[in-house]
């Protein structure tokens, strides 16, 4: 059983910078980690995520200004946000899946299925 702490949302301005973390207690060597966003009246929806030992993926939304990083022992999954929008605000969850390895596909991802309370982003213009 993995658990997830998310820390580091509160409020921002527009332009400004945040970095979110996830601290996971248990053995999180063969998951996928990931960060997902849902704002009031919104469905949940992915920002981004990491497989094991591949460079992470994000959504068309990011561009280039989110990085996504995981530290060697898999512990922390942590997301550097710049040029923060308002429309960034959202509340933030951290997830795991179970991956598992596919001949002719590389590693996948199961679903989602241990989570964290979330940490909400608000950003103002």
């Amino acid at each position: 059983q993995l658990q997830l702490l998310e820390s580091g949302g509160g409020s921002f301005q527009s332009g400004g910078s945040l970095s979110l973390s996830c601290a996971t207690s248990g053995d999180a060597w063969n998951y996928c980690m990931g960060w997902f966003r849902q704002a009031p009246g919104k469905e949940r929806e992915n920002v981004a995520f990491i497989k094991y030992n591949t460079p992470p993926d994000y959504a068309d939304f990011v561009t280039v200004r989110f990085t996504l990083s995981q530290d060697n022992s898999k512990k922390t999954l942590s997301m550097q946000m710049n040029s923060l929008q308002p429309e960034d605000t959202a509340m933030y969850y951290c997830a795991a899946a179970p991956s598992y390895y596919q001949a002719g596909a590389g590693r996948q991802c199961r679903s989602y299925n241990f989570w964290g309370q979330g940490t909400q982003v608000t950003v103002s213009s």
